[in-house]
């Protein structure tokens, strides 16, 4: 397991820290020990919720390592970039809730691995969002152009990359590009705060099969025709009339009682 991305389980949540402080800016190195743990998360029956959070009080992520971009071949930059997406893609598929918590600023490529999440829970006045890269002569190049437009419209996410400007959480929330702004004394209590909050999610609380099945009808059908998007949403649907947390659900509805999911 690699220090850049550190792994904290927690009943049912699973933390992931990325750990290059001050900034966190990612490398290759950093993309590739994320993958492999939203791979193994995947795959772990244990996890139910995922949480991304950067080390430190003063950024999330503030994108790609600009030293290291200056430093390496442009075919090495396409590859780089194709990974990052391809990372991101994985994160946004795997069929488990995903919560980026913004415990500080979120810029560049911080802010596209923050929109491949489902939600995005900011700490109230601790930090900026937006995407410069057109300040680097380049474009927003892991998924940022396309995910900026599909959250906010064509019209707004464009006039947010081709100025570069940066913008605090609260105009962030206003937008819709923030889910939740968390109050919180320090970096400390706001993960605490969204470990507890990320926990309504797990079992028995709440049936995380179908948070995970959600996800996958809204993200790969959005990207359909709409007749192609119901028939995947059926699909989708008599797998968890299968289930065990749907016999549970609807017995508990009957019964008048609160129901005890196990996410299976």
């Amino acid at each position: 397991m690699s220090d850049l991305v550190t792994r904290e389980p927690h009943d049912g949540v699973l933390v992931l820290t990325l750990q290059d402080p001050p900034a966190n800016t990612y490398s290759y190195e950093m993309m590739r020990a994320l993958d492999v743990a939203i791979l193994d998360a995947r795959m772990d029956d244990s996890v139910h919720v995922i949480v991304l959070i950067g080390a430190g009080e003063k950024f999330f992520c503030a994108g790609a390592n600009v030293k290291m971009l200056a430093s390496v071949t442009p075919r090495f930059k396409y590859y780089f970039c194709l990974h990052a997406n391809e990372t991101l893609n994985r994160l946004e598929q795997t069929p488990k809730l995903v919560i980026a918590a913004l415990n500080g600023h979120c810029v560049g490529g911080g802010l596209e691995v923050a929109m491949a999440a489902d939600l995005r829970w900011a700490r109230k006045g601790a930090g900026k969002a937006g995407l410069p890269e057109v300040a680097l002569g380049v474009l927003p190049g892991t998924g940022g152009t396309q995910r900026l437009l599909r959250l906010l419209g064509k019209a707004r996410a464009f006039e947010l990359m081709v100025t570069g400007r940066l913008f605090e959480f609260e105009e962030a929330h206003a937008l819709g590009l923030v889910s939740e702004l968390i109050e919180a004394e320090s970096a400390d209590a706001f993960r605490a705060r969204v470990i507890e909050k990320a926990r309504e999610f797990v079992p028995p609380a709440r049936a995380s099969k179908a948070v995970g099945l959600i996800k996958r009808a809204v993200h790969s059908g959005a990207e359909a025709a709409f007749t192609e998007a119901l028939a995947l949403e059926r699909e989708l649907q008599q797998q968890l009339f299968e289930s065990e947390d749907a016999r549970e659900g609807l017995a508990a509805n009957l019964e008048k009682r609160q129901p005890s999911f196990k996410g299976r």
